[in-house]
């Protein structure tokens, strides 16, 4: 129960339910104000212009977050006066949703914040498809939805100038505790409370959430100038931290050992489970940075201290004594107390001064490790093919959402047809695994909202009250949307019951709920039966991409590690942006694995060879991790033999990149200038680059089945 209450007001301070209170305001005001004087109509009208342009204020930088929104604001007002405009004549009405439903679905091609806008205006089209029972004028609709987007973006904009490092300290809290979740699975590596092969896989997860967090970041911090240039302690504090936070995940990573091996060579002492407790307290204690961030406090209470790596060096010491070979443990230890070292280190930056605060690297340094989306109409139009998923998933759901409407007119089902498009709209994705989950969680949501709904209006005889439940419906709905969509839908149909029994009474409450759900269910499965037949989007189809995109990217990270020791070394920057990239790849392809498997098995190729693929790419990541620290730590010199590995390791990445995707060539325009060491062979760094080398050539057998 504490752990529940806990999980409660954790969530209270995340980004999510502070974006859920600013729609909840910006959706319900209008209508609240508008109601008490009479003139509910127009308040309902705003509330929908400040709804569209809520969507496109999705998380990232401000700047993005304004364009976003200002676009929003000019397609939702054109959309809603065209359709407006022809919504009694049911012919053009056609040609309008084939035709936007196509054209604003292509805007997928210009990234994640785009959709959104596009989803915006398909919104409002959809909800204005049936003919107006208004006694508004069709310019005075337009300007109402107009005025309603311009209302929310003020609101946003006052929200983001009142507490301009809030964002960015939730965002980056939030990294900082999936890196903590990270290094919590990793000591389970040293109990037999679940199996090797299945922590892998679960570390394979996180690790996507991890990098998907550490994009987020890199967007709030690196995008936004005010955070960059800031002479403050609050943002120059945020950029170290992060800075030296993606430096402590590589040092997590760095930790890949035989993990088989070391149960069974070790089963028989307590030795394990002091591994498991040390790297649960320094989980806890890297959490506890994340957490100081979001609560705005300093670190105060310390989870662990020296003493505790002092007391298991101390127990590695009495079992060698009896005997035992313990070179691995005291590897694994050395490298703990390196992550201590770097979390006490980024701890201690809280109280440190502004000019004590600096980065080595510039803004424009910094800028360099976030993407940069092209609005090129080229972009749009070189997609304008089959073989593009953008165009399959556009006409897709430009038929699906037709259909819908015919099947809306042939049969009414009730005065809110549109709600079988809304539907389409909601749950159809570009993958099939993506638009299935979605499917399930929206039919099981809106089901169970269903029932709840109508028991609370039953039931439910104060108007009060209604209105009380109503507006924490609204709040769940907007805070869970992005985070845990069926918590969202389940709150959603309530609330939307509700807001129907406001507008009127008169409205028969079994007849509304079962066009709800009869509605979605159509919607569903017009939805999920053209996602299968009509231009499926099957991972399959793109996966050498992603395959040839991750070799690429460990071949170039490998290249600059060993850089570090040529004669002429990369700068710290681009090393770390061949690392990023290393991560970022890493997570999309684990993400398309993880979709892969979700489709029917009809439609999987190679599930067996991909999944060792994304295991072993996983194990190389943490060896280079490991190579890394190494030269940063010792400095080792290279020589003649290791030389050899380090060409043999190049060759077969290369090759592995030419047989998965033949457009890309597996060769770089990293030339290694390296100075050769006539000294003793160092075993420590021979035995780490022949592992990189068995890895690289197992990866490259596995590319020839592929």
């Amino acid at each position: 129960m504490i752990k529940q209450f806990k999980d409660f007001k954790d969530f209270l301070y995340t980004q999510y339910f502070s974006d859920g209170v600013k729609v909840t305001i910006g959706v319900l005001l209008p209508s609240l104000i508008f109601f008490q004087i009479g003139l509910l109509e127009i308040g309902i009208t705003i509330s929908l212009g400040a709804l569209c342009v809520s969507i496109a204020d999705s998380p990232g930088p401000w700047i993005h977050r304004k364009n976003g929104m200002l676009y929003t604001i000019l397609f939702i007002s054109l959309t809603s006066f065209i359709t407006a405009l022809i919504n009694t004549n049911v012919y053009l009405l056609s040609i309008e949703i084939f035709s936007f439903c196509f054209i604003f679905a292509m805007f997928n091609v210009y990234g994640e914040r785009a959709a959104a806008v596009g989803t915006a205006a398909l919104l409002v089209m959809v909800l204005n498809i049936n003919p107006n029972k208004t006694t508004l004028k069709l310019f005075e609709h337009s300007l109402y939805i107009i005025f309603g987007g311009g209302w929310y973006f003020l609101l946003s904009n006052a929200f983001s100038q009142i507490r301009p490092y809030r964002y960015a300290q939730q965002t980056l809290g939030e990294c900082i505790s999936a890196i903590a979740d990270y290094l919590k699975m990793r000591a389970r590596f040293y109990t037999e409370e679940i199996s090797v092969e299945d922590n892998f896989k679960d570390l394979v997860d996180q690790q996507i959430k991890v990098n998907h967090q550490l994009d987020v970041v890199r967007e709030a911090l690196f995008k936004t100038r005010k955070l960059l240039n800031d002479s403050t302690n609050a943002g120059r504090l945020m950029v170290k931290i992060f800075v030296d936070m993606v430096d402590l995940f590589e040092q997590t990573m760095a930790t890949n050992n035989d993990y088989n091996t070391i149960r069974r060579k070790y089963e028989e002492k307590d030795i394990l489970i002091h591994f498991n407790e040390l790297i649960l307290k320094l989980a806890t204690e890297v959490n506890y940075v994340g957490f100081c961030l979001i609560y705005q406090e300093k670190p105060i209470n310390k989870q662990m201290t020296i003493n505790d790596l002092d007391i298991l060096k101390s127990k590695i010491d009495l079992l060698e004594k009896s005997g035992e070979n313990v070179l691995i443990l005291k590897k694994i230890l050395i490298n703990l107390r390196n992550i201590y070292n770097r979390t006490l280190a980024i701890q201690n930056y809280f109280g440190k001064q502004t000019q004590e605060l600096k980065t080595n690297s510039s803004p424009d340094e910094l800028s360099r490790f976030v993407n940069h989306q092209s609005f090129d109409w080229k972009l749009f139009k070189n997609n304008l093919n089959l073989n593009s998923s953008a165009f399959r998933f556009a006409l897709r759901l430009a038929v699906v959402c037709i259909l819908g409407f015919i099947i809306g007119k042939l049969f009414a089902f009730g005065d809110h047809s549109n709600w079988i498009i809304l539907t389409i709209l909601v749950i159809l994705k570009p993958g099939f695994s993506n638009t299935k989950k979605r499917n399930f969680e929206r039919v099981i949501g809106t089901i169970i909202g269903g029932i709840l709904g109508a028991i609370i209006l039953t039931f439910v005889d104060s108007q009060t009250l209604k209105f009380v439940i109503l507006l924490v419906a609204m709040l769940i709905t907007y805070s869970f949307i992005r985070v845990k969509y069926i918590v969202s839908v389940i709150a959603m149909t309530p609330f939307i019951l509700i807001l129907f029994s406001f507008i009127n009474a008169t409205n028969n409450t079994t007849v509304l709920v079962s066009e709800r759900i009869i509605d979605t269910l159509l919607g569903s499965l017009l939805a999920i039966v053209f996602s299968y037949f009509f231009l499926p989007g099957w991972e399959s189809l793109q996966f050498k991409s992603y395959l040839g995109k991750i070799l690429k990217a460990n071949l170039n990270y490998f290249e600059h590690i060993i850089l570090r020791q040529s004669l002429m070394p990369a700068t710290e920057t681009d090393y770390k942006l061949a690392r990023k990239d290393v991560y970022v790849n890493t997570a999309n392809l684990a993400a398309a694995f993880q979709r892969m498997i979700k489709e029917p098995k009809s439609r999987q190729n190679h599930v067996n060879e991909i999944h060792k693929f994304v295991v072993l790419n996983h194990i190389l990541s943490s060896y280079l991790a490991n190579l890394s620290a190494m030269f940063l730590e010792n400095e080792p010199k290279i020589n003649n033999d290791q030389l050899k590995l380090i060409r043999k390791t190049r060759f077969y990445l290369e090759e592995a990149i030419e047989k998965v995707d033949d457009k890309m060539s597996g060769t770089t325009k990293n030339k290694l200038h390296i100075h050769l060491s006539e000294n003793k062979t160092d075993e420590e760094l021979t035995e780490q680059l022949m592992s990189i080398n068995k890895l690289s050539a197992d990866l490259n057998k596995i590319s020839e089945k592929l």
